[in-house]
């Protein structure tokens, strides 16, 4: 699971050991690949799902999902399809019939199914209708070798040969004869179809909201164009406003805490004596009551506690919130040093769609695998489809092979950019740096695919239970256990803590592998005792950084939100101009997030990028830093903070610090 090459030092002993070799990077040129199993282990898992899929593509009808097929095993819209033993109808042209039309609307599932070229726009309240229908435009709804003229009353039944009337007036949803609703019927039958057509209803509202978005893509096209411009802004001047934002986020959190803690005190104070008369009950907003002046005392002295604690935090983590900044500062200098970053999360989501639209290519042929046999289950002769036993195993494999694929992508995208970062970060001459990006997809593809594949398995292996106890918990609601339900919470909650805390250990440990080459259980080794003896700083950033990321997002949002009203309230075609700018608020949201997360990203990898520098070097002739001068200060308040103990320590032994030196014998 190691080095592929073998027998090689750690780069960490090579640094410890050579004073020569304080660049970590350095240490990467003797890496041939790492994690060599898991990655052989994903191209066989790649390998099964490329022979399900064309199994599949051979065996099943992705066709027969999208148009439907009729009760004898014809895809409808097909020229030819294949006849099927013992069904005299199979094996028929059914080209120019899209839509697959039911005898019955109110028992869809059990009552023949035939394709036809349009679906009746009109109620046919009898079987004279129908054949008048038929003459009319030359459609039949009857079974392919019925004559409709010739059809008597009781051949209009739900298992054919004719429709079952009433036929409803129709309309083609998913290429499906769905029924409108007969307002004028309030009948069984007629509450039937009015939940048969629940889901699918195209009213008023929604087609004047088709109709908004059809008009206005233009604009709303150009709205995220705009998007895209304002999140870059964003990063650029981050790195200059960073200081500002998180600062006033801090102020107004102390100012907050006081000021509430203040109003309680004052309150209570205010508030008068037990058994006094007084006309207010209590406060609408938090419903207390106020004639209890005992409450009031408990909320007093609990926000008191509170606000103490934060202060004392604040007060502690100070030192932390500065380097929040000053790293913030570092990533804005990084995204303008290689702005092909921004454009990262691009191509992650160009490759997960182009996966997501082959799986689901592939699904929809599995769905449709089976071996047609005749079948008189409902009473006429029929089609059904038998699945092996084996091919019935394809579908959980399929979505395992989802969830991995789609994780891995993710990875790779974490890992290009760590290494990036690492490349940007550990030089000294960064004007003379070239191409750091594809330098991290070359070092990706040549060296570390292997603890890709291994980081995003760890993350399948906790999503899939995780997955199954959801599906176990949507099947046990109707259950009146409330013990087992809120066990089945507490794992799912459980397993979800458990895939956050190893997403964000699986990131850093990236960065690790980035900067040292190292194989992935070495490098999340290292990460996670990096992360406990730096947990106020990753704490620092991962609240205060991300909650001013958090800003940039909405502040994005808000100025798109702005630019979209004053642009389409003056589009007088629009029944509703809200919903486009409700649309553009979504995705304008997206847009900053996908670039403020890459921001995300590299302020993770500059911390761990820190963290390895002050660890490796000290700042001496040879064995400088590479950080920045105002990363530099952190490393020197650390240094002069531990020369201070250490002189407090030397003091209380009774050791002069002064006589530290080497004395000279005397002549």
């Amino acid at each position: 699971m190691g080095n592929c090459c073998g027998g090689e030092e750690s780069d960490r002993d090579k640094l410890d050991g050579s004073k020569t070799s304080r660049n970590p990077l350095s240490a990467r040129k003797n890496i041939c690949c790492t994690d060599v199993i898991f990655l052989l282990l994903l191209l066989c898992f790649w390998g099964l799902l490329g022979f399900i899929a064309v199994h599949s593509i051979i065996n099943g009808d992705a066709k027969r999902l999208f148009y439907g097929y009729d009760s004898f095993g014809n895809t409808c819209n097909q020229q030819y399809n294949r006849p099927i033993e013992n069904l005299s109808l199979s094996g028929r042209n059914t080209l120019g019939k899209p839509n697959v039309f039911f005898m019955s609307v109110s028992d869809p599932l059990e009552s023949m199914q035939v394709c036809v070229s349009r679906c009746p726009n009109e109620t046919l309240r009898d079987f004279q209708a129908v054949k008048r229908f038929t003459q009319k435009t030359n459609i039949s709804l009857c079974r392919y070798d019925v004559d409709v003229e010739k059809a008597t009353e009781d051949m209009f039944t739900k298992t054919g040969p004719c429709p079952d009337v009433k036929v409803y007036n129709s309309f083609s949803l998913l290429f499906r004869c769905v029924p409108y609703p007969d307002k004028e019927d309030f009948n069984s039958s007629q509450k039937i179809i009015k939940k048969f057509v629940e889901v699918f209803e195209l009213d008023d509202l929604f087609r004047k909201v088709l109709n908004d978005v059809y008009v206005c893509w233009r604009e709303m096209l150009a709205l995220c164009g705009i998007a895209v411009i304002i999140a870059f802004l964003v990063v650029l001047i981050m790195r200059f406003l960073a200081s500002i934002v998180v600062w006033l986020i801090v102020i107004l959190a102390i100012i907050g805490s006081l000021v509430g803690t203040g109003f309680l005190w004052w309150t209570w104070f205010r508030l008068p004596s037990e058994g006094v008369r007084v006309e207010r009950s209590h406060i609408p907003i938090i419903n207390v009551d106020v004639k209890n002046k005992t409450t009031f005392l408990v909320f007093s002295i609990t926000a008191s506690v509170l606000t103490v604690i934060l202060l004392l935090i604040l007060l502690v983590m100070r030192k932390r919130i500065a380097l929040v900044v000053a790293l913030f500062h570092e990533a804005g200098k990084c995204l303008v040093a290689i702005p092909l970053l921004l454009i990262q999360p691009l191509w992650t989501f160009v490759a997960l769609f182009a996966f997501l639209v082959y799986w689901v290519w592939i699904l929809a042929y599995i769905a449709t695998l089976g071996t047609p046999a005749a079948s008189r289950k409902f009473g006429f002769d029929s089609v059904e489809y038998k699945l092996d036993a084996f091919p019935k195993q394809f579908w959980w494999i399929h979505v395992i092979g989802l969830i991995w694929t789609s994780e891995f992508i993710l990875a790779c995208q974490q890992f290009v950019i760590a290494s990036a970062v690492a490349n940007w970060y550990f030089c000294h001459d960064k004007k003379r740096l070239s191409c750091p990006l594809g330098g991290a997809v070359k070092v990706l593809i040549l060296h570390h695919l292997g603890s890709i594949s291994l980081g995003s398995f760890i993350i399948t292996l906790v999503k899939i239970p995780r997955y199954i106890l959801m599906y176990i918990q949507e099947k046990c609601k109707a259950s009146d256990n409330a013990c087992a339900k809120c066990c089945l919470k507490s794992c799912i909650c459980c397993l979800w803590c458990l895939e956050k805390l190893l997403k964000f250990l699986n990131q850093n440990a990236y960065t690790i592998i980035a900067i040292e080459g190292s194989n992935f259980c070495s490098a999340a080794q290292k990460a996670f005792g990096i992360l406990t003896s730096n947990v106020l700083r990753v704490a620092a950033i991962n609240s205060v950084g991300a909650f001013v990321l958090f800003l940039g997002k909405v502040g994005v949002m808000a100025s798109t939100c702005a630019i979209a009203i004053v642009w389409l309230k003056s589009m007088e075609t629009l029944h509703y101009f809200a919903i486009p700018v409700l649309f553009v608020s979504v995705f304008s949201f997206l847009i900053a997030h996908c670039f403020l997360s890459v921001y995300e990203m590299v302020v993770d990898a500059l911390l761990m990028c820190f963290c390895e520098d002050s660890s490796i070097n000290d700042g001496s002739p040879g064995r400088e830093y590479f950080m920045s001068t105002s990363l530099k200060e952190f490393i020197s308040d650390s240094s002069r903070r531990m020369e201070n103990l250490e002189k407090s320590h030397k003091t209380s032994s009774g050791v002069d610090p002064s006589e530290n030196t080497e004395l000279s014998p005397r002549h």
